[in-house]
């Protein structure tokens, strides 16, 4: 049997997938079972920081996958509550632990998602965010290497900085300040981008990069300070609507489920070893746009105020994502007025229940 699997697995590595159900699969996992003639294969996959609001969603599309899922988060900015819908679930498992410590697991895949990611959450926690991004992508990497699983580093648009060239392709290495506020992530993000490169060339160990760009969608904290989960709670609850600067930045929002197929696609598609890939929507608006059409959708008549920039905020953010449409045949489909469409019931539900006595 073990000979038989091997021969299943290269021929899933070289994409000579004959009845597989199960999209952009690449490996062979826990289990090989045939359902209605159709070979069917369960990966077992540690999603790192799969409590929050990116992860969560992962665990839920890999858990509908028929995969199964361990979801490892510290809850330093993620919520157990986003995942509490899969509590019980037969493939699902959450485990409190700080993945900068050791820990057992055997599998076939890793997401590495474990950082805050809002300027919020990683100014807050600085040390934590440099930390999870050099010693607990060191161990993850460990973890994958021992398993022979493929492995993703979920990295960040910040690396590019406040870009000179736009819009950002891959190939380019940023404009970032490594000494200022913001570097615990952007340099955290940029080591931890260096470590798993080495990996790769050193132990030859199946892993990517992703670099996210702006992401929204439900599960988004309304607390954590990004501009959307800022704007709808704002205009929700008839504050004035707060904009840094004169609002001519830009930003390219990409809703949360186009996302996560995205990383899936990244992590399964074979011939990705090495790589590092944009995920994002190219749809470039302006902040001061972008208000305006969370006013319209939400109905809100609040006042906007405008407050200083922060230090090395970005002026301009949109991904050129032709690589990842070239190679994992991707590209995000879901509207910005549908994404916020389902992002601000989700607000209205999560600020009515904190209004409840």
């Amino acid at each position: 049997m073990g000979a038989h699997r091997a021969g299943i697995r290269q021929k899933l590595r070289q994409g000579a997938v004959f009845g597989i159900a199960v999209a952009h699969l690449a490996v062979i996992g826990s289990s090989v079972t045939l359902h209605h003639g159709e070979l069917v294969v369960t990966l077992r996959v540690l999603v790192a920081g799969g409590a929050g609001f990116i992860g969560s969603h992962l665990c839920d599309y890999l858990v509908a996958e028929g995969n199964e899922v361990v979801a490892v988060d510290n809850y330093i900015t993620g919520r157990a509550q986003n995942v509490a819908h899969l509590a019980g679930h037969e493939r699902f498992t959450l485990r409190e632990h700080d993945v900068t410590q050791p820990f057992a697991w055997r599998g076939d895949a890793v997401f590495h998602l474990a950082s805050p990611a809002s300027p919020e959450g990683y100014l807050r926690h600085p040390f934590e965010t440099l930390w999870v991004n050099a010693a607990g992508t060191d161990v993850l990497l460990d973890l994958a290497r021992e398993s022979n699983a493929k492995f993703l580093f979920a990295s960040t648009s910040e690396v590019y900085g406040d870009p000179l060239v736009h819009p950002q392709t891959e190939a380019y290495w940023g404009n970032v300040n490594p000494v200022g506020v913001r570097a615990c992530y952007d340099e955290g993000k940029r080591f931890g981008e260096a470590l798993t490169m080495e990996y790769v060339r050193q132990y030859d160990v199946d892993a990517r990069i992703i670099r996210i760009f702006n992401t929204y969608g439900p599960r988004n904290d309304p607390g954590d300070g990004r501009v959307v989960p800022n704007f709808i709670a704002q205009a929700l609850s008839g504050q004035p609507i707060t904009i840094y600067g004169d609002g001519s930045q830009t930003r390219s929002f990409c809703y949360v489920r186009d996302l996560v197929r995205g990383m899936a696609a990244a992590m399964f598609t074979p011939g990705t070893q090495g790589e590092v890939l944009n995920l994002g929507n190219p749809d470039e608006r302006s902040i001061r746009d972008f208000a305006a059409t969370i006013m319209r959708l939400t109905g809100a008549e609040a006042p906007i105020v405008h407050r200083p920039l922060p230090a090395d905020d970005p002026k301009r953010r949109r991904p050129d994502i032709t690589k990842a449409q070239e190679r994992l045949g991707w590209r995000p489909t879901v509207s910005l007025e549908e994404g916020l469409g389902e992002t601000i019931a989700y607000f209205r539900q999560e600020l009515g229940k904190q209004t409840l006595p």
